[in-house]
């Protein structure tokens, strides 16, 4: 068997490889094109992933429609965008938007509005496009839409919270991008990176009908204590500005494809952790909750395995995916995943320290960016279990500071992949011996 590092990265990189749109798009692609265009194509996203989704699609027009006219226009994060001859990429700021990612948002609305009933829109969408595809409702100050988006950040609520929130305070996300296309015809390719695959969740369905309500985004603001200027309340209360629902003509033409999901990442860590020789069992594919919580299940489950062989029997990997929440009371460093690993370090510790030899955990984002810092993620093997017993620093401040990254920059488990240009959400794999 190879070192716990090599096999826990090896699974992190079959999960993000499986996610890849040079391989997703495609089959996509030939159903999208399989008729003729009589008017315009047109393609335009948002999302961590939209550069990469971009760049298939040219490659695939390159090959398979290389007398087809198009153009287009996604918005990506900064250090996101890939060359493109015939789609221009804007690169934005995540996850507080910026004065880039609005002048993109406008064009793109700008753009949809163009369009007739002979023409194709293609959109490109992925996680990250919600900060990324910023256009405030009309009233709204720009500078009010950021301060609220950083509070929500921080509040501990879930994205499908926080993206119902921004729906209601935008003029292109919850529907209203698909409200501007119309009567052109709307296809959406979207690569998922929410718990429970919910397509008005990712990048807060610009192209589908909004299930959610006016009244939903003012009960999440007041569970979170939140506090917002009365000009969003009055634009909260004003029932001009619910989004479009299903039945909408809106969405006579549309339709939309998942080409990229968690649960398929998880499948293909799964299948090359046999390859491996390693058991594994996948958990959940949309695990939410608060990230420190949420490893103390995990840790009991591998104690489970490591102590009694049940639900399997070691060598064993605990596969999971989803969105967990970090409630930031500390002024540390660290994403979600840090946080998680940092916790599950410290329940092995303190509560099953006859199985922590025994268990090692990686945790990382997709994207290759966990929150705002330059790590996926991190991980945890024996070696740094060893440390502690020889004095590494306690990780219980650490966990009480959110400050995850820090304490994984000294213990040398940090994870850095750089941008992976795809977003499936979170990845853990923990493996037991």
């Amino acid at each position: 068997m190879s070192s716990e590092a090599e096999i826990l990265k090896s699974l992190f990189d079959a999960a993000v490889a499986a996610a890849d749109p040079q391989l997703c798009l495609p089959p996509f692609l030939d159903r999208v094109f399989a008729e003729p265009v009589p008017g315009r194509v047109v393609v335009l996203g948002a999302g961590k992933a939209s550069g990469a989704m971009a760049k298939a699609v040219e490659d695939y027009m390159q090959e398979k429609q290389p007398d087809l006219t198009y153009s287009g226009l996604v918005v990506t994060r900064y250090e996101h965008a890939l060359p493109c001859r015939h789609i221009e990429i804007v690169e934005a700021a995540h996850p507080v938007p910026d004065e880039s990612g609005r002048e993109a948002a406008r064009r793109i609305l700008e753009i949809a509005e163009g369009l007739g009933p002979d023409d194709l829109a293609l959109c490109l969408i992925s996680g990250g496009g919600s900060a990324l595809l910023t256009a405030p409702a009309e009233g709204l100050d720009f500078e009010e839409k950021q301060a609220l988006n950083g509070a929500l950040l921080k509040s501990g609520a879930t994205i499908h919270e926080m993206n119902c929130v921004r729906k209601h305070l935008s003029a292109i996300k919850g529907g209203r991008l698909a409200a501007a296309a119309a009567p052109a015809r709307l296809i959406t390719l979207a690569i998922s990176d929410v718990p429970g695959d919910d397509l008005d969740v990712i990048a807060s369905g610009p192209t589908v009908p909004d299930p959610t309500t006016l009244a939903d985004a003012v009960a999440i603001i007041e569970k979170y204590g939140l506090e917002i200027p009365a000009k969003v309340r009055a634009l909260l209360d004003d029932p001009r500005n619910e989004t479009p629902k299903a039945g909408d003509p809106a969405f006579a033409r549309t339709e939309t494809h998942l080409v990229a999901a968690p649960q398929r990442s998880l499948e293909a860590a799964a299948e090359a952790a046999r390859a491996a020789g390693v058991t594994p069992l996948i958990l959940g594919d949309s695990i939410e909750g608060e990230s420190r919580e949420v490893a103390k299940m995990h840790a009991a489950i591998a104690a489970q395995v490591a102590r009694h062989g049940q639900p399997l029997s070691a060598p064993a990997v605990l596969l999971s995916g989803g969105e967990t929440t970090v409630t930031v009371r500390g002024s540390g460093r660290g994403g979600r995943n840090a946080e998680f690993l940092l916790s599950l370090l410290v329940t092995l510790q303190e509560r099953m320290p006859d199985c922590r030899e025994h268990i090692s955990a990686i945790a990382c984002d997709t994207d290759g960016i966990d929150g705002t810092e330059d790590n996926a993620g991190c991980v945890m093997t024996g070696e740094i279990h060893a440390r502690l017993a020889d004095g590494l620093a306690d990780p219980k401040p650490y966990l009480a500071n959110n400050d995850g990254y820090s304490f994984f920059e000294t213990a040398g488990g940090l994870v850095k992949t750089g941008p992976t240009l795809t977003n499936v959400n979170d990845f853990r794999a923990i493996l037991i011996r």
